[in-house]
């Protein structure tokens, strides 16, 4: 018999995640590595953790996921984004619990681009009067 899969796709800056739930220990996965391994801080593993957290699905499913681009805090926002989708997908009930935490929205805040005439985006080329 074919094995319950839930997908979810996560984005945050430039990285995007895409999470697979299957019921199971609650073990991580990222990229092939478990989280402790993947993620040095401990920060971004509470960060990945949260919506399993607040839904209370702590021990309930496997995580596995796959995610590229960006750095680390965008790539553990974007799985954090994907897992809140995809528990959306197992028990729609949760949708209360996920949308008032915020899981659900896709953080629009990117990287401004650098302009001409400035050193950065906004950094301009320092003063002098003389």
């Amino acid at each position: 018999m074919a094995q319950v899969q839930y997908y979810g796709t996560g984005r945050r800056k430039n990285s995007v995640a895409r999470v697979r739930l299957v019921p199971g220990s609650g073990r991580i996965i990222v990229n092939k590595r478990d989280l402790d391994d993947y993620f040095g801080l401990e920060t971004l593993k509470l960060i990945v953790k949260q919506p399993l957290v607040e839904t209370e699905t702590v021990g309930t499913y496997d995580v596995l996921v796959n995610v590229k681009g960006g750095g680390y805090t965008g790539q553990a926002g974007a799985i954090r984004h994907g897992i809140a989708r995809a528990l959306l997908q197992a028990d729609p009930d949760f949708r209360p619990t996920l949308k008032s935490a915020g899981f659900l929205t896709r953080d629009a805040r990117m990287k401004e681009r650098h302009k001409y005439g400035l050193k950065s985006a906004r950094r301009a080329p320092q003063f002098s009067k003389r």
